[in-house]
């Protein structure tokens, strides 16, 4: 029997993206993205979008739709990422966040309540990573259960400059908590690995979204230390999108769907929340279930 795997990028903001080809999938199948997929991994914001897809709610079913989440980044995107002069351009550099951590706290908790892993429609895969142990983390619904969807989500997020560390006791380990894009921004390849562990006598397909490729080239100039964070971070969560991409393809062939394009008229900052922008997203997402028509369309018949 084949088993079918989602992993979702990260890319704040971006997130709007995968969850427009999710709900498009959703449409074409007449089927909950948490029916398709036996298992779902997400970095950062694709943490949120597959967390979302399969909560349940009181009677069992999904609680919200891949449109519910759109509704999410366009309703709440610019509250998460709202924030005061001060705090962007003197602030952030004293307690290392552009953003404070309440908003996107009370967003999680909106939407996700006291919820555990545990209770999820699918088994679920989150990234984070462990400053504290200097470690990768993961927050798998079938060993961590226990843990609240907010909280994995909140650790998930916390983005470098964006958002602070998210401090967890967890088996009787304490652990702080950054974005799993620091390591894993594409989570394909730890998809994989975990499917391989959940289903290992099945035949895995992975269909693996993005939130599209920057664009954006940086300049070389001779810059001070503060101001190479950003466009490092920029480096670093870019880079093993690529990376994971090319291991993938090679190691599963074409049973590794890779949906993603590059962005040409929105802007690719995770905390670009201008309504206009918004919308170029929503355009970016349109043309990419375009030019990506006849993968979708085999894969929704299969699964359908």
């Amino acid at each position: 029997m084949t088993k079918y795997i989602l992993s979702v990028d990260g890319g704040g903001i971006r997130g709007i993206i995968p969850a427009i080809i999710l709900a498009e999938i959703e449409s074409r199948t007449k089927k909950p993205i948490s029916q398709i997929f036996d298992l779902m991994a997400g970095t950062s914001t694709g943490g949120i979008v597959v967390a979302g897809l399969c909560k349940k709610d009181q009677q069992g079913n999904p609680q919200y739709s891949a449109n519910d989440l759109v509704e999410l980044y366009q309703e709440y995107g610019s509250y998460i990422f709202k924030s005061s002069f001060l705090r962007r351009s003197i602030f952030s550099w004293l307690n290392c966040a552009q953003y404070p951590h309440k908003n996107i706290e009370s967003v999680l908790d909106k939407y996700f309540g006291d919820d555990t892993l545990q209770n999820t429609l699918s088994n679920v895969l989150i990234t984070s990573y462990d400053i504290y142990n200097n470690c990768p983390f993961f927050f798998k619904s079938w060993k961590e259960g226990n843990i609240k969807l907010k909280d994995a989500l909140r650790a998930t997020t916390a983005a470098p400059t964006y958002f602070i560390p998210k401090h967890l006791k967890i088996n009787q380990t304490d652990r702080v908590l950054i974005d799993g894009g620091v390591f894993a921004n594409n989570p394909s390849a730890c998809a994989y690995a975990n499917s391989k562990k959940l289903f290992p006598n099945e035949e895995i397909v992975l269909v693996s979204i993005g939130t599209g490729r920057l664009s954006n080239r940086i300049k070389y100039r001779k810059l001070g230390k503060i101001a190479w964070i950003k466009p490092l971070l920029n480096v670093m969560f870019a880079s093993s999108l690529d990376v994971v991409n090319y291991q993938m393809s090679n190691v599963m062939d074409d049973r590794y769907i890779r949906i993603q394009s590059q962005l040409t008229i929105a802007s690719a900052e995770m905390d670009n929340v201008t309504p206009e922008n918004i919308k170029c997203l929503q355009q970016e997402a349109n043309a990419m279930i375009e030019g990506n028509q006849k993968v979708i369309d085999k894969f929704c018949d299969i699964v359908s």
